[in-house]
């Protein structure tokens, strides 16, 4: 694969991770209004998110897409984790 197509492979990976990660936002409306959910689903996602961020943007030739497809997730895996106690 030409590193063009890889480029915009990971940019529409990066697209559909953030979309992914917008869906806490109605399990945050959700636990706000008192309906609590799991803390553990969202408390994987942040971690796992943290790592990833970590490992992008720790690359000798840092990694964007993977830091910004998975950024959201760490702050709203953390949003969602915070309203579910």
């Amino acid at each position: 694969m030409s590193e063009r197509k890889l480029m915009l492979l990971g940019w529409i990976a990066t697209a559909t991770a953030v979309a992914m990660y917008l869906s806490y936002i109605d399990q945050i409306q959700l636990n706000l209004a008192g309906q609590k959910g799991s803390v553990i689903q969202p408390l994987a996602t942040m971690v796992n998110c943290s790592l990833w961020v970590a490992y992008g943007f720790l690359r000798e030739k840092r990694d964007w897409p993977i830091v910004f497809a998975n950024a959201p997730g760490v702050i709203l895996g953390g949003i969602s984790l915070f309203t579910a106690l």
